[in-house]
């Protein structure tokens, strides 16, 4: 074999490893989301390999694009699951008066880059608890708090996946009511974690 057939062969080999690296970083991270969105176990992993299956991927466009084809196939299947399972749980608000909030428009925009914040704080030692809470809200806000502060989403992207994915009564999402539920989520991560610290 001559040494640029050799050469080449190794870069081949390289690349299809690398690949497949990059491929088990981004399932990997896919189940953490998976697993927030409709619950660890069986339901997560079918959800990873669906967006796996699924994700529009461009050749050539590097782990991040893919990484992030891949969160929005993830989302669009979580959020249709959820429709099926709790038909309604994610219509879009008929009312658009929100209560007053605890956090301000700068610091809810700021909110929206935390997801690695977010994964810290449910593989540290409070995770029991930070999962806990998010299992306790309502579908909506758990889904808008995931697609947001997790999957890199924008209010104007998280509402065209609700309303092309989450049944016939989320076709009014628009990004101001995602922008309010996305502000009563972290008010309500804030209080608990607050409580937490209060108590110990």
């Amino acid at each position: 074999m001559s040494q640029s057939v050799e050469s080449a062969a190794n870069n081949s080999s390289a690349e299809a490893r690398g690949g497949a690296d990059a491929l088990d970083r981004i399932a990997a991270g896919l189940y953490g989301m998976a697993s927030m969105l409709v619950g660890a176990g069986e339901a997560g992993a079918e959800l990873v390999e669906t967006a796996v299956a699924t994700a529009e991927l461009t050749p050539g466009s590097g782990e991040a694009a893919a990484q992030q084809a891949a969160r929005r196939a993830l989302a669009k299947a979580a959020i249709a699951l959820l429709a099926q399972r709790a038909p309604g749980s994610l219509d879009a608000p008929a009312d658009a008066d929100f209560p007053a909030s605890c956090i301000g428009d700068d610091e809810l925009d700021a909110a929206g880059d935390t997801g690695a914040e977010v994964e810290r704080m449910l593989s540290g030692p409070d995770r029991g608890r930070v999962r806990t809470w998010l299992e306790s809200l309502p579908v909506e806000q758990r889904v808008i708090f995931v697609l947001r502060a997790v999957g890199g989403f924008s209010p104007g992207e998280t509402a065209a996946l609700l309303a092309a994915h989450g049944g016939a009564g989320a076709a009014g999402w628009m990004a101001e009511p995602v922008r309010e539920v996305f502000r009563q989520a972290l008010c309500s991560l804030a209080s608990q974690l607050l409580h937490e610290a209060n108590t110990h």
